[in-house]
């Protein structure tokens, strides 16, 4: 490391341990340093200050109605085309007969994204809210759709996003999904996203729903041919929407993935991994950090333990991050399970586990990040002796 790096880094910790805001020239020098030691624990006491010894965790299932789009992201495996093989529709008695299978988990969120589909009415949407809001517990919230779905529908339907959320509202809709955000910057998302969602309508959507009182995640895709650069670039602008209008909650870093198995049907629909190389577990930590770092005004940093693998997500949680998501299930959208080991499901004794291995006190919470359970941290005297590795 130079010695101006090295100087301008010390400046940046005096600045962060002051409490003053960081600027685009300190993400990019954040992400040059090669001291991960370093950057992990300034990013820790952030997250410390926000958190305390707390790491979050939610009992969720993840629904997606249809994988049926009309567009074709570079990075994207889940969709299909009409009349493709695995091409799937659901009939909304279908998808609350789901969801009812999945109430004896205890859940407390459903979490509903689906593909752009060409075909279904824009009253499918909150027709399917209606149906699933009625048939589950009050207690489980309905985290559905991402900006671009949003998008999508005021094209079906003729209506407003405004018109569109009052309606999603009216049928059960508590939160917005952070998706479709992937990286802002258009030099990346020219060559990574095909629907004409882009910041201008993700950010007046975002702004819509927390004007509505919904608060909502934001997401960044990384890993991928952005930069890190790109990556600076996507944090301030959503910090720039959060100081306008205080509605995100979480902000997730989100591991761009390769397909480890071909399709069904043969074909690769992934025409990124040829020249990428997925970011490394190093790479994912800096990500946490820098963000953590820069993203001064968002409560919560989570991560999404189905990305990154147990271990990289317990790290994590030692580099800004203070929630690891929940017990998932199943998440068609990504296939990491595959190569990483990563189990298809976590439940409430596995999370507890793997937060107090960490180090840290798990909390349940709810969509809204109110607290529903709190649990004993780690036994200090497990940390005295060495403990069977896990497998």
């Amino acid at each position: 490391m130079d010695a101006g790096l090295r100087e301008r880094l010390e400046e940046i910790e005096t600045k962060v341990r002051s409490g003053e805001r960081l600027t685009r020239q300190d993400g990019l020098d954040l992400y040059e340093c090669d001291d991960l030691a370093w950057l992990g624990g300034l990013a820790h006491e952030v997250r410390t200050r926000k958190n305390g010894d707390v790491t979050h965790f939610n009992i969720n299932r993840h629904l997606n109605m249809t994988n049926v789009c009309t567009a074709s992201c570079a990075y994207c495996s889940f969709q299909r085309k009409p009349g493709e093989k695995d091409a799937y529709t659901m009939r909304i008695e279908e998808a609350v007969r789901l969801a009812k299978e999945m109430e004896a988990d205890n859940l407390t969120e459903l979490h509903i994204v689906n593909g752009l589909h060409p075909n279904l009415p824009w009253r499918y949407y909150p027709r399917s809210l209606r149906e699933l809001k009625a048939a589950l517990p009050e207690t489980v919230s309905l985290k559905a759709f991402t900006a671009t779905e949003i998008h999508h529908f005021e094209k079906i339907s003729g209506l407003d996003a405004s018109d569109i959320l009052d309606e999603l509202i009216d049928a059960g809709l508590e939160s917005l999904t952070g998706g479709g955000a992937e990286i802002f910057d258009w030099e990346v998302r020219q060559h990574i996203v095909d629907h004409d969602t882009h910041w201008e309508d993700w950010s007046r959507i975002h702004r819509l729903a927390h004007q509505k009182g919904l608060k909502t995640p934001c997401t960044m895709l990384y890993g991928h041919i952005e930069e890190p650069r790109h990556r600076v670039d996507h944090v301030l602008r959503l910090r720039e929407l959060q100081d306008e209008t205080g509605g995100f909650q979480v902000f997730i870093p989100l591991r761009y993935q390769h397909d480890f198995t071909d399709m069904k049907d043969g074909k690769v629909r992934n025409t990124l991994q040829a020249r990428t190389q997925m970011a490394t577990g190093i790479e994912a930590l800096k990500t946490f950090a820098v963000s953590r770092l820069l993203f001064d005004n968002v409560p919560h940093v989570k991560v999404f333990w189905v990305m990154h693998g147990v271990n990289t997500a317990q790290l994590a949680l030692q580099h800004g991050a203070d929630d690891m998501d929940g017990s998932v299930v199943e998440y068609k959208i990504t296939h990491d399970a595959d190569d990483f080991g990563t189990p298809a499901k976590l439940t409430r004794d596995d999370l507890l586990d793997l937060i107090r291995d960490a180090g840290f006190r798990p909390v349940e919470r709810n969509t809204r990040y109110e607290i529903l359970n709190e649990y004993p941290g780690p036994d200090p005297e497990r940390r005295e002796a060495p403990q069977p590795m896990r497998v």
